[in-house]
């Protein structure tokens, strides 16, 4: 009996060792697959963690998988691994944001222009608008709160105050911010970037190639054609075009790339309605081109004697930027640049850029605007900016 007794202990011994070493290879096998994941996700600025049981980012108990994004200012922020519902901070995002997951916006950071309607779907325009961060910065917290985003996105230039800018928004809404830097340069990364986190990788590539094509295509012919044989130009804004986008500010990149931009001013402004300057100024310049933005002075120049004292006017060397749903050229600067930039590269080297502008404009508002665009749209739009 004793014999016995001692056998039985013996073996439960046994078991409880082997049940505890399967426990803890189990539990290594698991951390080992969590810290890969992290290890993998970490190329892509996204480490994977788990929610489960946790108070999520907006305060409410979360059962989903989150990850902790990098993003272009260095914080670090947790945000859904799922994400299907997303704010934008300001025009230049919204546009963003809008070419690739239209369905995914639930609101907006300001009313469309006011030809959209012409080129986007109703239910996009009829979206409830909270504001933007920059600009007019006319941001309404509580409209912002009750679109319920799960992520506000920023995207465009850094600001010298971002990080402070977005964990100011971040701890007053409770909702995860995030900032990814963009520019004509890296357009394509900000695309690939927002297929990761929104889980749109196929959509992001297409339209990410797009940029880098048409960005790399730019320069490489530009640097043929040399900076000394570039166009000098101006780009005139404001009611009475007596405002100009100064060489180096954000908003000049398409011009600075293709041409001698003459508008070089002390201090270029950040804002799109450029840097003022005096009709004497002009004179000085005397550009081969000047370009004007939609609602300016362009169809007024051509019988002004002020304005007919310039080489360009007197020559019709002057064109009107094409505007539907927004601004070729910029305000905001976002992907509608790069439209422009096959605009101006056609119509400055055309010999160098011999573009079919219908099916190029036709290709990037589908792509970009979800917009089957008719011959007579493009004629409507290009009817002051091509060559008289």
């Amino acid at each position: 009996m004793k014999k016995s007794l001692n056998l039985y202990l013996c073996l439960m011994i046994m078991t409880l060792v082997l049940f505890t070493a399967c426990s803890n290879s189990s539990s290594s096998e698991t951390s080992q697959s969590i810290e890969t994941t992290a290890a993998g996700a970490a190329e892509t600025s996204i480490q994977t963690t788990t929610a489960s049981g946790q108070e999520s980012v907006a305060g409410t108990t979360s059962t989903e998988e989150t990850v902790l994004f990098v993003d272009s200012a260095g914080r670090e922020v947790e945000i859904p691994k799922q994400i299907d519902r997303i704010a934008p901070s300001g025009s230049l995002a919204q546009i963003v944001l809008f070419s690739i997951s239209p369905d995914k916006l639930v609101g907006l950071s300001g009313k469309w222009s006011d030809n959209s309607s012409d080129y986007l779907d109703s239910k996009y325009l009829e979206l409830p608008v909270f504001g933007q961060f920059y600009g007019s910065e006319d941001l309404n917290m509580e409209s912002l709160a009750a679109a319920d985003p799960q992520v506000i996105i920023d995207i465009g230039e850094a600001k010298d105050s971002i990080v402070e800018d977005m964990d100011s928004i971040q701890n007053q809404l409770e909702i995860p911010t995030i900032f990814i830097e963009a520019s004509l340069e890296t357009m394509d990364e900000c695309y690939t970037t927002l297929g990761n986190i929104l889980g749109m990788e196929e959509a992001a590539k297409i339209l990410a190639s797009y940029c880098s094509e048409t960005y790399q295509t730019t320069v490489d012919t530009m640097a043929e054609i040399g900076d000394e044989n570039k166009k000098s130009l101006i780009y005139c804004v404001g009611d009475t075009g007596s405002n100009v986008i100064a060489k180096d500010s954000f908003h000049a990149e398409v011009l600075d790339l293709l041409a001698n931009n003459v508008a070089v001013v002390e201090s270029p402004s950040s804002k799109g309605t450029g840097n003022e300057i005096s009709m004497e100024q002009i004179y000085l310049w005397d550009p081969d081109y000047i370009l004007f933005a939609p609602n300016s002075v362009y169809s007024l120049v051509g019988t002004d004697k002020t304005w007919l004292e310039l080489e360009a006017i007197s020559s019709g060397q002057y064109y009107e930027v094409p505007d539907g749903p927004y601004n070729w050229m910029g305000f905001p600067p976002s992907i509608n640049r790069f439209m422009g930039m096959k605009w101006l590269a056609n119509l400055l080297y055309p010999e160098y850029f011999n573009y079919d502008m219908l099916t190029e404009t036709q290709n990037f508002y589908k792509l970009f605007y979800h917009c089957d665009l008719t011959d007579d749209q493009y004629n409507t739009l290009i009817v002051h900016s091509i060559s008289k």
